[in-house]
Protein backbone atom coordinates (compact mmCIF):
# COMPACT_ATOMS: atom_id res chain seq x y z
CA UNK A 1 0.00 0.00 0.00
CA UNK A 2 1.43 3.84 -0.69
CA UNK A 3 2.47 5.58 1.55
CA UNK A 4 0.87 9.41 1.79
CA UNK A 5 3.51 11.61 2.51
CA UNK A 6 1.43 14.68 3.37
CA UNK A 7 2.07 14.81 6.95
CA UNK A 8 4.93 14.15 9.58
CA UNK A 9 4.77 12.79 12.71
CA UNK A 10 6.59 13.06 16.24
CA UNK A 11 7.22 9.63 17.38
CA UNK A 12 8.26 8.95 21.41
CA UNK A 13 9.96 5.35 22.27
CA UNK A 14 10.82 5.04 26.06
CA UNK A 15 12.42 1.82 27.21
CA UNK A 16 11.16 2.67 30.74
CA UNK A 17 7.87 3.13 28.64
CA UNK A 18 7.10 5.85 25.87
CA UNK A 19 7.06 6.77 22.09
CA UNK A 20 7.55 9.97 20.62
CA UNK A 21 8.16 10.75 16.81
CA UNK A 22 6.50 13.56 15.18
CA UNK A 23 6.08 10.44 17.00
CA UNK A 24 7.43 9.46 20.06
CA UNK A 25 8.93 6.13 21.57
CA UNK A 26 9.74 5.08 25.20
CA UNK A 27 11.16 2.38 25.77
CA UNK A 28 13.09 1.45 29.44
CA UNK A 29 16.76 0.34 29.93
CA UNK A 30 16.86 -3.72 30.48
CA UNK A 31 15.11 -4.28 26.68
CA UNK A 32 17.86 -1.32 24.90
CA UNK A 33 19.86 -4.37 24.68
CA UNK A 34 16.76 -6.73 23.37
CA UNK A 35 14.51 -5.69 21.09
CA UNK A 36 13.81 -2.36 21.69
CA UNK A 37 17.24 -0.94 19.57
CA UNK A 38 15.76 -2.82 16.60
CA UNK A 39 12.12 -1.20 16.84
CA UNK A 40 14.17 2.05 17.17
CA UNK A 41 16.01 1.58 13.59
CA UNK A 42 12.97 0.08 12.08
CA UNK A 43 10.91 3.88 12.91
CA UNK A 44 14.36 5.59 12.29
CA UNK A 45 13.62 4.06 8.54
CA UNK A 46 10.08 4.56 8.25
CA UNK A 47 9.21 7.90 6.35
CA UNK A 48 6.24 8.89 7.95
CA UNK A 49 8.30 9.44 11.27
CA UNK A 50 10.54 13.24 11.32
CA UNK A 51 11.41 13.35 15.07
CA UNK A 52 12.18 10.58 16.75
CA UNK A 53 12.65 10.42 20.71
CA UNK A 54 14.28 8.01 22.52
CA UNK A 55 13.83 7.87 26.67
CA UNK A 56 14.97 5.84 29.60
CA UNK A 57 16.37 5.86 32.67
CA UNK A 58 19.79 5.75 31.44
CA UNK A 59 21.91 5.52 28.27
CA UNK A 60 19.62 6.84 25.55
CA UNK A 61 21.62 9.30 24.46
CA UNK A 62 24.48 6.96 23.22
CA UNK A 63 21.80 4.76 21.16
CA UNK A 64 20.65 8.24 19.77
CA UNK A 65 23.64 8.81 18.74
CA UNK A 66 23.79 5.57 17.17
CA UNK A 67 20.64 5.70 15.77
CA UNK A 68 21.41 9.58 14.13
CA UNK A 69 23.61 8.45 12.11
CA UNK A 70 21.31 6.66 9.56
CA UNK A 71 20.86 8.83 6.48
CA UNK A 72 16.71 8.57 6.63
CA UNK A 73 14.92 12.15 7.45
CA UNK A 74 13.90 11.55 11.24
CA UNK A 75 15.53 13.88 13.83
CA UNK A 76 16.41 11.58 16.95
CA UNK A 77 16.76 12.42 20.09
CA UNK A 78 18.00 10.99 23.39
CA UNK A 79 16.43 11.67 26.40
CA UNK A 80 17.17 10.21 30.22
CA UNK A 81 16.17 10.47 33.87
CA UNK A 82 12.34 11.54 35.17
CA UNK A 83 13.54 15.77 35.26
CA UNK A 84 13.70 14.35 30.93
CA UNK A 85 10.31 12.97 30.60
CA UNK A 86 8.71 15.53 29.93
CA UNK A 87 10.50 16.77 26.93
CA UNK A 88 10.72 13.30 25.83
CA UNK A 89 6.76 13.15 25.38
CA UNK A 90 5.78 16.93 24.33
CA UNK A 91 4.56 17.08 21.18
CA UNK A 92 4.59 13.09 20.68
CA UNK A 93 1.70 11.83 17.86
CA UNK A 94 2.04 8.07 19.23
CA UNK A 95 3.87 7.07 22.09
CA UNK A 96 5.20 3.53 22.18
CA UNK A 97 5.52 1.80 25.54
CA UNK A 98 7.72 -1.39 25.43
CA UNK A 99 8.84 -0.71 29.01
CA UNK A 100 9.52 -3.41 31.94
CA UNK A 101 11.65 -6.78 32.13
CA UNK A 102 11.10 -9.30 29.51
CA UNK A 103 10.02 -13.11 30.22
CA UNK A 104 12.75 -15.43 31.30
CA UNK A 105 12.24 -19.10 31.50
CA UNK A 106 9.05 -20.38 33.48
CA UNK A 107 7.87 -17.08 33.66
CA UNK A 108 4.11 -16.11 32.44
CA UNK A 109 2.71 -12.83 31.32
CA UNK A 110 1.30 -12.42 34.57
CA UNK A 111 4.43 -12.91 36.50
CA UNK A 112 5.53 -9.82 34.83
CA UNK A 113 2.51 -8.03 36.55
CA UNK A 114 3.91 -6.92 39.54
CA UNK A 115 7.00 -5.54 38.02
CA UNK A 116 5.39 -4.01 34.87
CA UNK A 117 2.49 -2.70 36.18
CA UNK A 118 4.08 0.31 38.09
CA UNK A 119 5.93 1.60 35.10
CA UNK A 120 3.16 1.50 32.99
CA UNK A 121 1.10 3.35 35.87
CA UNK A 122 3.70 6.06 36.13
CA UNK A 123 4.50 6.09 32.35
CA UNK A 124 0.94 6.61 31.54
CA UNK A 125 0.23 9.50 34.71
CA UNK A 126 3.42 11.55 32.09
CA UNK A 127 1.06 10.87 29.14
CA UNK A 128 -1.18 12.46 30.18
CA UNK A 129 0.55 15.78 31.11
CA UNK A 130 2.61 16.28 28.38
CA UNK A 131 0.69 14.45 25.51
CA UNK A 132 -2.55 13.60 26.38
CA UNK A 133 -4.37 12.96 22.55
CA UNK A 134 -1.49 11.18 21.61
CA UNK A 135 -1.98 7.40 20.17
CA UNK A 136 -0.73 5.00 22.72
CA UNK A 137 0.78 1.52 21.88
CA UNK A 138 1.15 -0.71 24.68
CA UNK A 139 3.47 -3.44 24.20
CA UNK A 140 4.32 -4.03 27.78
CA UNK A 141 3.29 -7.30 29.21
CA UNK A 142 1.20 -8.35 30.02
CA UNK A 143 -1.26 -6.54 27.95
CA UNK A 144 -3.97 -8.11 29.33
CA UNK A 145 -3.72 -6.40 32.02
CA UNK A 146 -1.14 -3.10 30.96
CA UNK A 147 -4.12 -1.88 28.65
CA UNK A 148 -6.62 -1.48 31.81
CA UNK A 149 -4.69 -0.09 33.75
CA UNK A 150 -3.76 2.79 30.72
CA UNK A 151 -6.92 3.23 30.43
CA UNK A 152 -7.94 3.95 34.14
CA UNK A 153 -4.93 6.10 34.34
CA UNK A 154 -6.28 8.14 31.40
CA UNK A 155 -10.07 8.12 32.89
CA UNK A 156 -9.13 9.66 36.11
CA UNK A 157 -6.59 12.29 34.69
CA UNK A 158 -9.92 13.76 32.28
CA UNK A 159 -8.15 12.32 28.86
CA UNK A 160 -9.13 8.81 28.27
CA UNK A 161 -10.02 8.64 24.37
CA UNK A 162 -10.92 4.59 23.41
CA UNK A 163 -10.49 5.01 20.03
CA UNK A 164 -6.61 6.32 21.06
CA UNK A 165 -5.15 3.08 23.46
CA UNK A 166 -4.08 0.01 21.64
CA UNK A 167 -2.59 -2.78 22.86
CA UNK A 168 0.24 -4.38 20.69
CA UNK A 169 -0.75 -7.96 19.84
CA UNK A 170 0.57 -7.56 16.05
CA UNK A 171 3.55 -10.38 17.06
CA UNK A 172 0.13 -12.81 17.48
CA UNK A 173 -0.39 -11.82 13.81
CA UNK A 174 2.33 -12.20 12.08
CA UNK A 175 2.73 -15.82 13.90
CA UNK A 176 -0.34 -16.60 12.70
CA UNK A 177 0.59 -15.83 8.89
CA UNK A 178 3.86 -17.26 9.61
CA UNK A 179 2.45 -20.64 10.66
CA UNK A 180 -0.18 -20.65 8.72
CA UNK A 181 1.08 -20.39 5.23
CA UNK A 182 4.68 -19.77 5.49
CA UNK A 183 4.36 -17.42 3.51
CA UNK A 184 4.01 -13.25 3.58
CA UNK A 185 0.79 -12.42 1.53
CA UNK A 186 -1.45 -14.20 3.75
CA UNK A 187 -4.11 -12.67 6.32
CA UNK A 188 -4.94 -14.47 9.21
CA UNK A 189 -6.99 -12.15 12.14
CA UNK A 190 -6.10 -13.04 15.57
CA UNK A 191 -8.23 -11.36 18.56
CA UNK A 192 -8.56 -12.07 22.55
CA UNK A 193 -5.65 -10.95 24.15
CA UNK A 194 -1.65 -11.94 24.50
CA UNK A 195 -1.42 -14.37 26.42
CA UNK A 196 -1.63 -17.80 26.01
CA UNK A 197 -4.96 -19.31 25.43
CA UNK A 198 -6.86 -15.89 25.71
CA UNK A 199 -4.89 -15.26 22.07
CA UNK A 200 -7.71 -16.69 19.58
CA UNK A 201 -6.48 -17.18 15.94
CA UNK A 202 -9.39 -17.15 13.58
CA UNK A 203 -7.64 -19.84 10.47
CA UNK A 204 -11.28 -19.78 9.35
CA UNK A 205 -11.42 -16.26 8.47
CA UNK A 206 -7.81 -16.37 6.76
CA UNK A 207 -7.57 -15.29 3.36
CA UNK A 208 -6.90 -17.00 1.22
CA UNK A 209 -8.90 -19.85 2.68
CA UNK A 210 -7.76 -23.04 2.62
CA UNK A 211 -10.79 -25.32 2.82
CA UNK A 212 -7.39 -28.93 3.22
CA UNK A 213 -6.83 -28.22 7.06
CA UNK A 214 -8.57 -30.58 9.57
CA UNK A 215 -9.87 -29.46 12.36
CA UNK A 216 -6.49 -31.24 14.40
CA UNK A 217 -4.59 -29.20 11.94
CA UNK A 218 -6.39 -25.85 13.04
CA UNK A 219 -6.17 -27.00 16.98
CA UNK A 220 -2.61 -27.16 16.52
CA UNK A 221 -1.52 -24.18 13.99
CA UNK A 222 -3.75 -22.14 17.45
CA UNK A 223 -1.48 -23.74 20.39
CA UNK A 224 1.72 -22.62 18.27
CA UNK A 225 0.21 -19.85 18.13
CA UNK A 226 -1.03 -19.38 21.46
CA UNK A 227 3.08 -20.72 22.86
CA UNK A 228 5.11 -18.99 19.94
CA UNK A 229 6.44 -16.55 23.04
CA UNK A 230 7.34 -20.21 25.16
CA UNK A 231 8.64 -21.42 21.66
CA UNK A 232 11.52 -19.01 21.25
CA UNK A 233 11.87 -18.31 24.86
CA UNK A 234 13.22 -22.67 25.13
CA UNK A 235 14.65 -22.41 21.87
CA UNK A 236 17.16 -19.25 22.99
CA UNK A 237 17.68 -21.95 26.21
CA UNK A 238 16.47 -19.16 28.14
CA UNK A 239 19.02 -16.46 27.32
CA UNK A 240 15.80 -14.36 25.89
CA UNK A 241 12.52 -14.02 24.25
CA UNK A 242 11.02 -12.90 21.61
CA UNK A 243 13.15 -9.94 19.96
CA UNK A 244 13.84 -9.48 16.13
CA UNK A 245 10.24 -10.54 15.19
CA UNK A 246 8.87 -8.76 18.65
CA UNK A 247 10.58 -5.22 16.98
CA UNK A 248 9.03 -6.07 13.31
CA UNK A 249 5.34 -6.58 14.70
CA UNK A 250 5.63 -3.24 16.75
CA UNK A 251 7.29 -1.48 13.84
CA UNK A 252 4.32 -2.80 11.92
CA UNK A 253 1.85 -1.86 14.00
CA UNK A 254 3.35 1.59 14.90
CA UNK A 255 3.40 2.13 10.90
CA UNK A 256 -0.39 1.18 10.61
CA UNK A 257 -1.57 4.01 13.04
CA UNK A 258 1.10 6.55 10.95
CA UNK A 259 -0.54 6.01 8.04
CA UNK A 260 -4.07 5.78 9.42
CA UNK A 261 -2.97 9.41 11.07
CA UNK A 262 -1.82 10.24 7.44
CA UNK A 263 -5.44 9.61 5.81
CA UNK A 264 -4.51 6.37 4.22
CA UNK A 265 -7.61 4.87 3.50
CA UNK A 266 -8.71 1.01 4.57
CA UNK A 267 -5.40 0.39 7.19
CA UNK A 268 -7.02 -2.87 9.48
CA UNK A 269 -4.87 -4.11 12.09
CA UNK A 270 -5.89 -6.50 14.97
CA UNK A 271 -5.00 -4.86 18.43
CA UNK A 272 -6.41 -5.44 22.06
CA UNK A 273 -8.84 -4.41 23.83
CA UNK A 274 -10.69 -3.59 20.20
CA UNK A 275 -10.03 -6.18 18.35
CA UNK A 276 -9.56 -5.55 14.82
CA UNK A 277 -9.92 -1.80 13.70
CA UNK A 278 -9.73 0.53 11.19
CA UNK A 279 -7.54 3.05 11.55
CA UNK A 280 -7.72 6.79 10.75
CA UNK A 281 -6.81 10.60 11.46
CA UNK A 282 -8.91 9.85 14.87
CA UNK A 283 -6.68 6.69 16.03
CA UNK A 284 -9.46 3.55 15.26
CA UNK A 285 -12.39 5.10 13.84
CA UNK A 286 -14.03 1.90 13.00
CA UNK A 287 -14.07 -1.22 14.99
CA UNK A 288 -14.93 -3.75 13.62
CA UNK A 289 -17.11 -6.65 15.82
CA UNK A 290 -16.55 -10.56 15.88
CA UNK A 291 -19.11 -11.34 18.41
CA UNK A 292 -18.48 -12.06 21.83
CA UNK A 293 -15.51 -14.35 22.64
CA UNK A 294 -14.16 -13.01 26.28
CA UNK A 295 -12.85 -15.92 27.35
CA UNK A 296 -12.73 -16.08 31.10
CA UNK A 297 -8.96 -15.92 31.62
CA UNK A 298 -8.87 -12.37 29.50
CA UNK A 299 -12.14 -10.95 31.91
CA UNK A 300 -9.66 -11.98 34.96
CA UNK A 301 -6.87 -10.28 33.24
CA UNK A 302 -8.70 -7.04 32.77
CA UNK A 303 -9.98 -6.83 36.08
CA UNK A 304 -6.84 -7.35 37.93
CA UNK A 305 -5.29 -4.26 35.75
CA UNK A 306 -8.48 -2.32 36.65
CA UNK A 307 -8.35 -3.00 40.29
CA UNK A 308 -4.34 -2.39 40.55
CA UNK A 309 -4.88 0.95 38.77
CA UNK A 310 -7.45 1.95 41.44
CA UNK A 311 -5.24 1.79 43.82
CA UNK A 312 -4.24 4.70 45.78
Amino acid sequence: MEHYMSAEFRISLFSAPLLNGAFSFYFQSARWRSWVQPLALLMKLDPLVSSLSLYDIANTPGVAADVSHINSPAQVEGYAGEEQLGKALEGSDVVIIPAGVPRKPGMTRDDLFNINAGIVKSLCTAIANYCPHALVNMISNPVNSTVPIAAEVFKKAGTYDEKKLFGVTTLDVVRAKTFYAAKANVNVPVIGGHAGVTILPLFSQATPKSNNLSDEEIKALTKRTQDGGTEVVEAKAGKGSATLSMAYAGAVFADACLMGLNGVPDIVECTFVQSSVRLGKNGADEVLGLGPLLKPELKASIEKGIQFANRS
